[in-house]
């Protein structure tokens, strides 16, 4: 057995079984290499969606960095065998200042972008990302950090927007109207997770704080809002506040939807609140679909 000197690192490596590069006969530089990605014949189908999925990348979401999780996708011409996923990387990378500015401008440009290093005439991007913001404690004022879930959803074929939407999802108090009817003191609540998902105008640009807008609809029509920080005073004002407004699952999808349709930037909107039961063992939910 060949002994080998474990006061190197190589030598450890090839202890415990790595072995020499062999003598190679495919090409090493890049114009040498084949490039089965560009071959061009009749391949059968066109393919509308191919890309790349749960990309992280640094994003920021108004004064807040955080990461995002992407998939980005393009077109491929019948005649055409693969893309070249490298250029994804290298499209995103040029828009890249200390992070991607998540709103659809910046959004709109990465997709022209690709659409140029890919040679396709459509393309489409989704990213998730964990939203801050300042929230105040309801009476003593403190502030704190608050956050909710987006999804931007952001789709183009050639110049034109053929998708524009955006999913928040938070979670609030909901207070049980029934459990407060009948029984002499007290009521059970639970925390809901509202989902909203907004089909938006594609001819024109949103109000410049329809986040704020779409998050007040969700939580303002809840028995209460989620606090970071509660000192007793505000307690007091949360726990009577929920108490003030009891809401079933279906109350409160209704009254949200009651808001978002005011709104004529939206053209529809999608609404789910799931209740985690504090009685029950199972979940709460309901569904709402509006279409302008």
């Amino acid at each position: 057995m060949t002994e080998f000197d474990l006061s190197t690192r190589e030598g450890r490596w090839k202890h415990f079984g790595s072995v020499d590069p062999v003598e190679g006969t495919k090409p090493t530089t890049k114009s040498e290499m084949t490039d089965l990605q560009s071959t061009h014949k009749n391949f059968l189908f066109e393919i509308e969606e191919v890309g790349i999925k749960n990309l992280i990348y640094p994003v920021n979401i108004d004064r807040f960095q955080t990461a995002g999780r992407f998939s980005f996708s393009t077109s491929l011409n019948k005649d055409e065998k693969g893309i070249n996923m490298s250029r994804i990387l290298e499209s995103v990378e040029k828009h890249y200042n200390n992070g991607l500015e998540l709103n659809f401008n910046t959004l709109y440009q990465v997709l022209r972008t690709l659409q140029t290093n890919m040679k396709q005439n459509s393309a489409g991007v989704d990213v998730s990302g964990k939203w801050f913001f300042d929230r105040f404690s309801p009476v003593t004022n403190i502030k704190a950090v608050g956050n909710a879930d987006v999804t931007y959803g952001l789709a183009i074929e050639q110049d034109q927007i053929t998708r524009k939407e955006i999913t928040i999802e938070a979670s609030v108090t909901t207070l049980c109207p029934c459990s407060k009817e009948i029984s002499e003191y007290s009521a059970h609540n639970q925390r809901g997770i509202v989902t909203v998902k907004v089909y938006l105008d594609k001819d024109n640009d949103v109000v410049d704080d329809y986040k704020d807008k779409i998050l007040d609809a969700m939580e303002a029509n809840a028995s209460s809002i989620l606090y970071p920080v509660l000192k007793r005073p505000d307690e007091k004002r949360v726990t009577e506040r929920a108490y003030e407004n009891p809401r079933f699952v279906e109350d409160l999808i209704r009254l949200v939807a009651a808001d978002l349709v005011e709104f004529d930037w939206i053209d529809g909107f999608d609404i789910e609140c799931r209740n985690e039961e504090s009685i029950h063992q199972h979940d709460a939910f309901a569904k709402l679909k509006y279409r302008k």
